[in-house]
């Protein structure tokens, strides 16, 4: 059966009022704080937590995702929190389209999905996005959290990996951190646990 991406998420986001924490993923934080506030592309904002966290530190951003419910709600908090002129939300398949021009920031925090998610086109088109001088910052779950009841069977891609979807050249990119992270987290009943993240932190250095 071909699965309707758009509505899979649509019915994702529908399950209740807000899905995540609205707080900015911590390993966005901890690299973006560290560079001049330009132009910054969020890939998968859901909700709009690090657009908006960007957004509040300076940065003018594009926010992008699949689900038109989630950025409805990612516009509404940028409304409340003064920040409508410094973020822009665009609905976009990532598998089929991708937003034009370069930033100073491209940002891709735990895209993946169940249901059909073209990486290798999202990831490299990504990487072209990167104005030169500009920091590339993708995430991805390393491994099922250990409250996971339904996804122990789904494969994790590996940092190697991940950086062969970008066509990786060290004559073109300065590695900042590449590798896997260990973070406390408390899972949706209250466990806690610990979780293993890829964390991939590229700075062009380089043209295309």
């Amino acid at each position: 059966m071909t699965v309707d991406v758009k509505q899979h998420w649509e019915d994702r986001y529908g399950e209740r009022g807000q899905i995540w924490s609205g707080r900015v993923n911590a390993h966005l934080a901890d690299y973006a704080r560290l560079l001049a506030a330009g132009r910054a592309l969020d890939l998968g904002c859901g909700e709009g937590g690090d657009a908006l966290w960007l957004a509040e530190h300076g940065w003018q951003v594009v926010g992008v995702d699949i689900s038109e419910t989630a950025l409805n709600r990612a516009s509404a908090a940028a409304g409340t929190r003064g920040l409508a002129e410094r973020v822009q939300f665009l609905q976009i398949n990532l598998s089929e389209e991708f937003p034009e021009g370069e930033f100073d920031l491209v940002s891709a925090h735990f895209l993946q999905s169940l249901v059909h998610l073209d990486r290798k086109r999202i990831f490299a088109a990504a990487a072209a996005a990167v104005a030169p001088g500009g920091v590339l910052i993708i995430v991805d779950h390393a491994a099922a959290p250990p409250w996971a009841t339904h996804i122990h069977d789904h494969v994790f891609p590996s940092v190697e990996e991940v950086l062969a979807t970008i066509d990786f050249d060290e004559r073109h990119w300065e590695r900042v951190h590449v590798g896997s992270v260990e973070r406390h987290a408390v899972g949706p009943d209250g466990q806690a646990g610990v979780l293993l993240d890829n964390v991939i932190v590229l700075r062009r250095l380089t043209a295309r």
